[in-house]
């Protein structure tokens, strides 16, 4: 026997079975895994039938429509509009009309331009602040499985000014001044107060004279760039490039 989903009351509920039911808004219902009011499931069905009969009929009326030829008509009886408010000598209204269009393309168009260029200005930022940050850690042992973190790290601090990275405080608007306490913070000073505040971004025995060992040595031991001359690993730049285009992109970049 198909057990009942709901009762009235906790009197309607059969003894045996009270312990599979549960109050809830007032009645009793059958708890258990994917059961449903049946009324409520005919309602959704229901509903779903409307919307899919709305959607069709909404189709019908589109049937053998061509968008194309629905834009020339409309571009036809705007000029038939104006014709005819041109010889009713209503010239102001047709200009006004043709420079509120005029308008509204440009500013469209203008909108479109502003977000490329905001997209390209991003893009920018990012390749330069990387690279940059990825040639100064290098120098001083990042560990090639650092760079997202560490490219990561410095997106929050530096921005581009006149195309020059520039620190600025948490504020975004101060800018963050290096060692000397005049000039801003360049991305080799606060490469530098990484190597002390993140110290797993680096190699071991990544310190001082890192920063100044042009051949990419740190302390002895050399910067496991695979792309860079004294690191030269073939296999490595291979793995890299499959397993992860862009750390291989900025690897390279630094070498």
């Amino acid at each position: 026997m198909a057990l009942k989903f709901k009762f009235k009351s906790r009197d309607e509920v059969p003894a045996e079975l009270a312990a599979h039911y549960v109050e809830r808004d007032g009645a009793w219902v059958l708890d258990a895994d994917g059961a449903a009011d049946k009324s409520k499931l005919d309602e959704f069905r229901t509903n779903n039938v409307a919307l899919l009969k709305q959607l069709e009929d909404q189709t019908k009326k589109f049937e053998g429509i061509d968008p194309e030829e629905v834009r020339k008509l409309a571009d036809e009886k705007r000029t038939l509009e104006e014709q005819q408010r041109l010889k009713a000598g209503e010239f102001d209204k047709v200009l006004d009309g043709r420079l509120k269009a005029v308008k509204a393309d440009f500013e469209k168009q203008l909108s479109t331009v502003a977000a490329e260029r905001d997209a390209m200005g991003t893009r920018l930022t990012v390749i330069q602040i990387d690279q940059g940050v990825v040639a100064s850690a290098t120098k001083r042992g990042l560990r090639a499985t650092a760079i997202p973190d560490i490219t990561a790290r410095a997106r929050t601090v530096f921005k581009l000014v006149n195309g020059v990275p520039t620190a600025f405080e948490s504020d975004g608007q101060t800018v963050r001044l290096g060692k000397d306490g005049a000039a801003p913070m360049t991305l080799d000073e606060w490469v530098d107060a990484q190597v002390s505040e993140a110290p797993h971004l680096f190699e071991s025995n990544a310190g001082s004279g890192a920063a100044g060992n042009g051949s990419g040595g740190v302390g002895g031991r050399s910067v496991k760039n695979p792309f860079r001359k004294e690191s030269w690993n073939l296999t490595e730049q291979m793995k890299l490039q499959k397993t992860d285009p862009q750390m291989a992109q900025r690897l390279k970049a630094a070498a």
